[in-house]
Parts: C-alpha cells; structure tokens; sequence
C-alpha cells in the first residue's frame, strides 16, 4: 500500500474513486464539495437526490461515507463523507478518522484500486490543518483494505501540502 501527497487539483485526478469532503445534505456544497458537483456533472446530483430519497432520507452523518458515479470526472466513483465541524469543547478527531476509514471501506467493496482524498474538516468546518493531517495518515495508514493500493492526498495549497507531508514523514518515523 502507498501513501502519496501531491498538489493539484482533486477533479482531475484519474483514479478509481475520488472522495468528496461533502456536506450532509449530500446536494452539493462550497469548497470541494462544490468543485466535484460542477466538474461532475448532473449525474452526481441525480444520484445523491435518489440517495436522499431512499437510504438517507435525513442526510449523511459526520464520518460516513456513501459512493455515486463520478459523472463526467476522470474517476469512476465519487465516494461522498461528511467531516465533523472541529470544536475545542470537544475532540471529535475520531469522526474525523473515521471519514478516512468508511471512504476506504467503501472504496474497498467498490473494488477500487486507487484512491484520491482532499483535506476533510478543514475549511468550512474549521479543523486546524496540521492536526487534521495527523488524524487522516494516521487513519489511511492503519486502514487495511483488500485492494486499495494507491492512497493519494491530492492538496491545493502550498500550506496543506507541507502539513500533510510533515504528518507523512512523522508517520514513516
């Protein structure tokens, strides 16, 4: 299993399933969640409409995750998690893992090969960048799959990139 960090643009990333830091209405959004949906296209809506209407009639809760088409990215599935809004009264870093989790046990029935994540929590939501880097190697590293071998974190920033890759390299010790 690899572990890669990259800079670029997570809707141009050709793998088997892009995640989506989505919000739990599951209709689209700011930030990611909004770049994914006009990149898409209509079929990722479509499909989280009858998602709505169906299995999660009052949304997604924080640190679940649920798979769509990918529409017209270069990705087969968007696999869609909802990251808990960060709080100092209370540590809700294990909502935060388990975004990471679920999104590759998804990927993993899927039987997806590689995956490709954003930063989750840590715009709206307000998770601080370096601790949020932390929580997700660790959660991605821990996570046994039996077919994700390719692990991507795909960043926009200069600063998130550097806190991923610092998480990264405290993390292969």
């Amino acid at each position: 299993m690899g572990i890669e960090i990259v800079r670029g643009d997570i809707t141009a990333q050709e793998v088997d399933a892009v995640v989506n830091a989505a919000n739990s209405s599951l209709l689209g959004g700011g930030g990611v969640d909004g770049a994914i949906h006009r990149r898409g296209g209509p079929g990722i809506l479509a499909e989280c409409r009858r998602l709505r209407d169906s299995s999660h009639r009052d949304g997604l809760p924080a640190g679940q995750a649920v798979a769509t088409t990918a529409g017209e990215l270069p990705a087969r599935w968007v696999i869609h998690t909802v990251g808990p809004v960060y709080t100092t009264a209370e540590d809700r870093s294990h909502l935060l893992a388990s975004c990471y989790v679920e999104s590759l046990r998804v990927a993993g029935e899927l039987g997806a090969e590689t995956v490709a994540f954003p930063t989750i929590s840590t715009g709206a939501y307000g998770w601080p960048l370096d601790d949020a880097a932390r929580v997700a190697i660790a959660a991605v590293s821990e996570t046994a799959t039996s077919n994700v071998t390719t692990r991507r974190f795909v960043l926009f920033d200069s600063p998130a990139y550097a806190a991923f890759e610092s998480a990264l390299a405290r993390a292969e010790g």
